[in-house]
């Protein structure tokens, strides 16, 4: 919990700042988030060449590591189509549209925002930062609980980059490779499921 508790008091120091306007224009004119994510990305790339573990979790579960995306995106959509219910301003193939993105909010906010408005886009978009925050915040927690899949399950599409080193800490780095095939696989889907309900 501490970890989740630095992770969250980062970001809104962060927030503060760009709000108030105390950092230097360097910072607000370019995107550095991209390089410290590749710098993440190759330390836990690191980690798994070393762990010997990894690889062996890969051959042990075999066809295993496909049912992990595939009950990331059951429940995602059976959730957001029950949730729909309550919100009968909402189709449940609008909820299901929003859902789709499992937390690629950059891709997905566009595509309903071109096909359902800015109001339903801003929703997606909010949806899916929560989803993102979500699993780094509470990644402890869901390992506790529900085991060691649950933080790869809720983070969605973000499992393959912003999500995975806080998923490599809490769940293990024996579950690195199935996080980043739930990632990529998840990731692929967000364009034709979001397309698919917006259409319907």
């Amino acid at each position: 919990m501490k970890g989740s508790l630095i992770i969250l008091s980062f970001f809104v120091v962060g927030a503060v700042a760009a709000y108030f306007g105390v950092l230097p224009d360097i910072v607000l004119e370019n995107d550095f988030s991209i390089y410290i994510l590749y710098g993440l990305m190759f330390l836990v790339g690191i980690n798994i060449g070393y762990d010997k573990k990894t690889l062996s979790t890969l051959k042990n579960n075999k066809f295993k590591i496909v049912l992990v995306p595939l009950a990331t995106l059951v429940g995602t959509l059976g959730g957001c189509a029950i949730v729909s219910i309550f919100l009968p301003q909402w189709s449940p193939f609008e909820c299901m549209a929003v859902g789709s993105g499992f937390g690629y909010y950059s891709l997905s906010s566009i595509f309903i925002t071109q096909y359902k408005g800015a109001e339903l886009g801003t929703i997606a978009l909010v949806s899916n930062i929560i989803r993102e925050l979500f699993t780094l915040l509470a990644a402890p927690l869901l390992v506790t609980y529900f085991g060691k899949l649950a933080p790869i399950s809720a983070g969605g599409a973000t499992t393959m980059d912003t999500t995975l080193p806080i998923i490599t800490k809490y769940s293990g780095q024996e579950w690195v490779v199935v996080a980043i095939f739930h990632g990529i696989t998840l990731d692929l889907t967000v364009p034709f499921l979001v397309t698919f309900f917006c259409y319907l």
